[in-house]
């Protein structure tokens, strides 16, 4: 093989991504992603298994599997339920 066959078309994902979604959805992305990240950190942190969530949030287990796995779009409500027993919140900041 060749080096040709193996080279970048000269893209990176940060170069495509500024092409093909605007600020705004780039942002919600990486708060989503950054906000599952501390909830599976938390979760296995305090040694929770995601039946274990389940049971001390009521949000069913296949809901808590799908949310880290970044496959479904939780309303606030039940990242909000889902936080709570791992000791956390949202917090958004100085809102004037």
């Amino acid at each position: 093989m060749n080096d040709k066959n193996n080279s970048s078309i000269g893209h990176t994902w940060a170069e495509v991504e500024k092409e093909i979604f605007t600020p705004e959805e780039i942002a919600a992305s990486d708060l989503r992603v950054a906000l599952i990240g501390e909830l599976i950190k938390a979760r296995q942190e305090k040694g929770i298994s995601q039946r274990q969530l389940e049971e001390l949030s009521g949000v069913k287990q296949p809901v808590i599997a799908r949310m880290e796995k970044g496959s479904t779009s939780p309303t606030v409500a039940t990242v909000l339920k889902v936080l709570a027993p791992l000791g956390k919140t949202l917090y958004i900041g100085d809102m004037k």
